[in-house]
């Protein structure tokens, strides 16, 4: 019998289908590398099935354990207000642990480059090319700080120069990051959206690179990014393991 938690991953929900199909396919990736773990997928808003939904359901088939990852990139409002909001309402008999969210990570910034690449850059390509790590926004200072901290750390892997862009409540705009990095005399320019599933913001994204040489895919069902799933879910329940074993 599998005792391991459940994997409920908790998505944001959009009225665009693409994101949905985005999130679908990159919980297939998660379970092809870890069959023997069973994963669910609940939504916010707009899309179904709800958390709620999900949770009730996993109750009355005699679940216990749940890992609940927010499919999230960094800890903002959704994670710090809203996910728990719902999970506090989860039936009674189920244990449910809140995972951290995916970001930052190394393996992220591997999956960003990986966009890169296939969108034609090259390693050969990174010395002269400027980034723009382009973002949906938050009016949460962490999460602005986080997106400004992997830009930072990113630069330092020899791109000519990164800077971080958001598409809603903070500033500034992809267009105006991909201007000065034209400006400091980047040979080209690269628009890479650290963001997971297509919809309207990852579209303002992709208007605001028009002056841009280089646009990448969202992160999307990238290897990368469903091994951080995974990741996150062993953190989560490795304290369950052990108020098992105590």
């Amino acid at each position: 019998m599998n005792n391991k938690p459940v994997l409920l991953v908790i998505a944001h929900g959009s009225r665009d289908p693409r994101h949905a199909a985005t999130v679908h396919a990159l919980m297939r990736r998660v379970r092809a590398l870890r069959p023997d773990v069973r994963v669910e997928t609940g939504f916010l808003d707009f899309n179904v099935p709800s958390v709620q939904g999900v949770l009730e359901s996993l109750a009355v088939q005699g679940v216990r354990d749940v890992v609940a990852l927010p499919l999230l990139l960094t800890r903002a409002f959704h994670a710090k207000a809203d996910i728990p909001a719902v999970l506090a309402d989860a039936p009674p008999q189920l244990r449910v642990h809140q995972a951290e969210v995916l970001g930052p990570s190394p393996l992220l910034s591997a999956a960003l480059e990986r966009r890169l690449y296939e969108a034609g850059l090259t390693p050969a390509d990174k010395s002269s090319t400027g980034v723009v790590l382009a973002s949906a926004g938050s009016t949460d200072p962490e999460a602005i700080a986080v997106i400004a901290e992997i830009a930072r750390e990113w630069r330092h892997t020899g791109w000519c120069a990164v800077r971080p862009a958001f598409a809603s409540a903070s500033l500034p705009r992809t267009e105006d990051a991909v201007r000065e990095l034209r400006e400091l005399g980047c040979s080209r320019v690269a628009v890479a959206p650290y963001v997971l599933a297509p919809g309207r913001l990852p579209d303002r994204i992709a208007r605001g690179a028009a002056e841009a040489d280089v646009l990448a895919d969202v992160l999307g069902p990238a290897p990368e990014v469903a091994r951080v799933v995974l990741e996150r879910y062993e953190a989560a329940r490795a304290p369950m393991l052990t108020a098992v074993s105590a």
